[in-house]
């Protein structure tokens, strides 16, 4: 899987992505990462990527020519990415989105600044607009980490586990996952529950199942709607005391 990033920092997303399991995909070249800086493609001598609105206004707005050629630079790299730009204006971010994404092989994310990008760029170089959620971050590129690692956890052979990302929260069903527990047994006065510790792997495997239907009722419910329930789940949901 190749991203390609428009960004002005774009030591902070080498640094954040060279820990942990998406560091290990990066050197096992499971997954690779393309930067462009606009700063580089900036004509004056103080590099300068920003200019006030026209009409006013507080706030800086990125310019068009560099960050159009910064652009160009990643499609030129991955002619076949998407272009997404990261905006509170976009459409939600979720799951789904991410296994979209996984099965393209590449993906160019474009990290806004300031107040935002000069609207010229998104018209003619940007195909959707994406947003984590109804809240405003200071620049685009900690959105593009968490889309990284979202999509990266996909790519068959980042996980030590092909299974977890099936079983993960907003897996294959669409339900919540279902609580976990470790040693030891006991832990300040609270035990394990004594299924997990039975031996008895469909009666684990049931428990998990309606545990994870339970948090998502109670949580979650709206997911229910779109999530892949069989007749023993709709049975479950519909009794007494399965939503706690």
């Amino acid at each position: 899987m190749k991203f390609g990033v428009a960004t002005l920092f774009p030591e902070l997303l080498d640094g954040a992505l060279g820990h942990g399991v998406i560091g290990r995909a990066k050197e096992r070249e499971q997954i690779e990462l393309v930067l462009a800086n606009p700063r580089d493609w900036a004509t004056d001598k103080h590099r300068t990527v920003d200019d006030r609105p026209f009409g006013g206004g507080p706030g800086m707005v990125m310019t068009p020519a560099p960050l159009s050629a910064a652009i160009g630079s990643l499609r030129n790299q991955l002619p076949d990415a998407p272009v997404v730009y990261l905006s509170p204006q976009g459409r939600v971010f979720d799951q789904s989105r991410a296994r979209q994404w996984q099965g393209l092989g590449s993906l160019i994310l474009v990290a806004g600044r300031y107040e935002g990008v000069d609207e010229r760029v998104i018209d003619t170089l940007v195909d959707e607009e994406v947003s984590l959620g109804d809240f405003v971050l200071s620049g685009g590129e900690f959105a593009a980490l968490a889309i990284i690692d979202a999509v990266s956890r996909l790519v068959p052979g980042v996980l030590g586990d092909p299974s977890s990302a099936l079983e993960d929260s907003f897996g294959e069903d669409g339900l919540l996952d279902c609580p976990h527990y470790t040693r030891p047994e006991v832990y300040n006065g609270q035990s394990v529950p004594e299924v997990l510790t039975s031996g008895d792997h469909k009666a684990i495997a049931r428990w998990r199942r309606q545990q994870a239907l339970t948090r998502t009722k109670d949580r979650r419910p709206e997911l229910l709607e779109k999530a892949v329930l069989s007749a023993e789940d709709n049975v479950f949901l519909t009794k007494p005391g399965a939503s706690q």
